[in-house]
């Protein structure tokens, strides 16, 4: 995931507004307690996400993959009043990890968290959605962006994580199921005449996308 130096990464993220102390507590706890912590966004793409969520002032977010719930607190700073995010997982085992710093949150009204298989639930839903943020299981992707597009409005943005693969994406060399699978992701989604997108190389690489 280290694209500039670790000095440009450190003054980026000197220069970065703080995360608050539940957050903090939280980055520390995945860390120590969790596996793959560097799935956790983390403080300086947090607080990214949290600047997209204030601009685009969302009354409904979905979030797909919440790991241990720290980019859903932070998407969920920058709802509107009445706002409600939803975040599903399909891991039962960090559940109650999750729910005791969602509970600890000031949002903890404004998140709602679903265990089950994301493919399964979203066509359930009947809400529209401002925001999407799908972080899940790579190979997925494809169908939980074509599950979601229709329940997104226009003027609605999905944003997908990790769309880099620590720059796997950008060697042809590199032909493993994840890497081939997000590539053409990235290429699809580049390609789709519904949307505008950007691609920005913040950590493991966001993918932007407005529906038109």
């Amino acid at each position: 995931m280290e694209f500039i130096s670790d000095e440009l990464d450190a003054y980026c993220v000197a220069h970065t507004s703080t995360e608050n102390e539940i957050l903090s507590k939280l980055n520390r706890e995945t860390h120590a307690k969790v596996l793959q912590p560097r799935m956790l966004s983390g403080h300086f793409q947090g607080r990214f996400l949290s600047m997209l969520s204030h601009m685009i002032r969302p009354t409904n977010i979905l979030e797909i993959g919440t790991y241990t719930g720290y980019s859903a607190m932070c998407l969920a700073e920058g709802l509107q009043e009445g706002g409600k995010l939803l975040t599903i997982d399909v891991n039962e085992e960090l559940e109650g990890f999750v729910r005791s710093f969602f509970n600890q949150s000031l949002l903890k009204d404004k998140i709602e968290f679903q265990i089950g298989n994301a493919a399964e639930i979203i066509p359930t839903l009947t809400q529209t959605f401002d925001l999407v943020f799908i972080d899940a299981d790579k190979l997925n992707y494809d169908k939980y962006y074509d599950l979601v597009f229709d329940k997104v409005r226009q003027g609605g943005y999905i944003i997908s994580d990790n769309v880099l693969w620590s720059g796997k994406v950008a060697d042809p060399s590199k032909k493993d199921k994840d890497t081939v699978s997000i590539r053409a992701f990235n290429q699809k989604l580049h390609e789709d005449p519904r949307t505008e997108n950007i691609l920005l190389p913040i950590r493991d690489g966001l993918i932007v996308v407005r529906k038109l």
